[in-house]
């Protein structure tokens, strides 16, 4: 993973997004160390969450079942992510440029289980607009709307 070495370190990103905020906003470089901060910390949380889905998808299909949605893919999923990014904050202790956190690891982990909260809201709402979806158009719902 390029994210985890020393080509996205902090200095070096700072080295490419600094001039081009300043040259499109005229962001001084005491706004921009904090605004850096924050868009490596989002980085964090998209990129893990985004594993947290696209992990749930996989074991979804590997491991199927009859509903929509299984206590244990999402619980699989969350505790890959969160392994994923224990070993990548760990990889990044051994790189000069970098430094490993486990303030890092509870962010991408939060990225992780709210990723598994929005598919579990999202499935269960889909599910009651079909249910309700499905009560408009029977007969028995037809006929009771109509009269």
């Amino acid at each position: 993973m390029i994210e985890s070495t020393s080509y996205l370190s902090s200095a070096n990103t700072s080295r490419v997004l600094y001039p081009i905020l300043h040259f499109l906003f005229g962001i001084d470089d005491a706004r921009f160390q904090i605004l850096h901060h924050y868009l490596r910390k989002t980085g964090h949380f998209v990129g893990y969450f985004m594993l947290s889905f696209l992990l749930f998808r996989a074991w979804r299909v590997t491991l199927p079942r009859s509903s929509r949605w299984a206590m244990r893919w999402a619980a699989i999923a969350f505790l890959m992510t969160a392994l994923v990014a224990s070993l990548d904050e760990w990889h990044q202790t051994f790189l000069p440029s970098r430094t490993g956190t486990i303030h890092d690891v509870i962010l991408d982990s939060i990225g992780a289980m709210i990723a598994q909260i929005l598919i579990l809201v999202w499935l269960q709402s889909r599910n009651r607009l079909k249910a309700a979806e499905a009560a408009v158009y029977e007969p028995s719902g037809l006929n009771n709307k109509l009269s």
